[in-house]
């Protein structure tokens, strides 16, 4: 493909409270088996973008970690490959990432070295499926300077967390206004962009000499009347992981089963790191309904409406409910758990009550086993 693929995997957001404290947005687990960076990097592989950088920054191990091999989503290659960036202290700057523009910026270098004529920009922290090859044949026959991916939210929906846009019948962007306090429209960006490399080298150079380090106000909004900007609509499912409700409601999702056929059995597929875990184990006493249950675990006892990730112990007698339990959480017998995320590792002693009343309850226990 003549375009490379740039993946922002930095950031942080304080609406994920206690989950973002040790990993990266970009690192959540989502699906039962994947985390939130493997769409991004599926969709690059899918649509042969031979040559990806991601750029981490915030609490980056895990991701980092989940990462080592480049494998699984077919990036161990000759020619191109997968690319980790991370702040890097130089002679002329010891500075982290001041923002998603600064963030390519610090790494203009490979930009440089590069020479496909586009760049693929995309978030680590959103769950879509998309074929970056029909975007960027419509960047060109608009003849744009960048294309913004797009989509319509429903009408109740809340849109001031987004960067919200309007349209005019040419698909041009005649506004865009990020986080807005009164949306004017429900179409938001969905942080898909493609662009052509010289010019986002120019544009970049340009910001760093006037101190403006944010992509979406410093570059899309800025230039937004000065250069053609045009919207690419998409309509298949995408949802942006920056809150706890939004990184429940998305698992949630993923228990219907138009949403699991659209993932995970409707190519292309959606690829992830694989571990050598055995086949979940369901012991006399389980009862399993409407729920996902990963590799590795083993289940006494009833859970419904709910997803458990890999290698979660559920004892005997207990009711797991409209619940995420996160790899490798331990929950011990007489335990009930309704409209909570338990963190991974986590052990929640026997003869225990956890239940999100008023909204989404995080239950991050850290009891050691051995006392058990």
């Amino acid at each position: 493909m003549k375009a490379i693929g740039i993946i922002l995997a930095g950031g942080n957001s304080n609406r994920m409270r206690e989950l973002s404290r040790k990993r990266a947005i970009s690192a959540m687990p989502v699906g039962g088996s994947f985390r939130c960076i493997d769409f991004a990097l599926s969709n690059m592989s899918n649509s042969h973008v031979q040559t990806v950088a991601v750029l981490t920054q915030y609490n980056s191990r895990s991701l980092n970690e989940h990462l080592s091999s480049s494998k699984w989503w077919d990036f161990g290659r000759k020619q191109g490959g997968l690319y980790l960036f991370t702040p890097t202290v130089t002679a002329e700057n010891s500075d982290w990432y001041r923002g998603t523009a600064d963030a390519i910026y610090q790494n203009i270098d490979f930009l440089k070295r590069r020479h496909e004529p586009y760049v693929i920009i995309s978030s680590g922290d959103c769950v879509y499926k998309m074929d970056y090859n029909e975007i960027l044949d419509y960047h060109v026959e608009k003849k744009a300077d960048i294309t913004v991916v797009c989509k319509d939210m429903p009408t109740q929906s809340d849109v001031s967390r987004f960067g919200v846009v309007k349209m005019n019948e040419e698909s041009r962007i005649i506004d865009f206004e990020e986080k807005p306090l009164v949306a004017q429209s429900n179409t938001v960006s969905t942080g898909v962009y493609v662009i052509r490399r010289r010019q986002l080298i120019e544009m970049l150079e340009k910001a760093a000499e006037e101190n403006r380090y944010d992509f979406v106000n410093d570059i899309l909004v800025r230039y937004r009347s000065v250069k053609r900007i045009f919207g690419f609509k998409i309509k298949t499912y995408w949802n942006n992981i920056a809150s706890v409700e939004d990184y429940y409601q998305t698992n949630m999702d993923f228990l219907k089963p138009d949403v699991r056929n659209f993932f995970f059995r409707q190519d292309p597929k959606i690829y992830s790191k694989v571990d050598d875990l055995p086949p979940a184990k369901y012991n006399v006493g389980s009862e399993v309904s409407n729920s996902l249950i990963s590799s590795g675990c083993i289940i006494n006892s009833k859970v419904e409406n709910s997803i458990l990730f890999k290698q979660v112990f559920v004892g005997k007698n207990c009711v797991i409910k409209n619940s995420i339990i996160l790899n490798g959480a331990y929950i011990g017998d007489n335990t009930h758990v309704e409209n909570c995320i338990v963190e991974s590792n986590g052990t929640l002693m026997p003869n225990t009550y956890y239940c999100g009343d008023d909204g989404i309850k995080i239950v991050s226990e850290k009891n050691e086993r051995y006392i058990l």
